[in-house]
């Protein structure tokens, strides 16, 4: 039996959904889904990174908030959305400097 060798690339780029709904959720104010996918896609709007059409980006949205639930960084209760004191561990570091500049 032969082994197969799997090479995978993943790029990794900053997560906008996510970050986006770190920064709503961190003003400790309770949404609900609409009204905070609503904040989200402006702010994603005026910082030009919209990709996929308004119906994917939701869809994505929600499955990032429902992924911040099972983590433990965001509370939900009913369908109320509120950022919990961690929320901050799930935003996207800030991009390292190049060396030498």
């Amino acid at each position: 039996m032969s082994t197969t060798r799997r090479t995978r690339f993943s790029r990794r780029v900053p997560d906008h959904v996510t970050d986006e709904l770190v920064v709503v959720l961190s003003d400790k104010r309770t949404f609900g889904f609409n009204d905070l996918f609503e904040v989200v896609y402006e702010n994603l709007k005026a910082r030009n990174a919209v990709s996929g059409g308004e119906e994917m980006l939701r869809l994505r949205a929600y499955e990032k908030l429902q992924n911040l639930v099972t983590r433990g960084l965001v509370e939900k209760n009913g369908k109320e959305y509120r950022g919990l004191e961690n929320l901050k561990d799930a935003a996207s570091p800030p991009p390292a400097a190049a060396p030498g500049k």
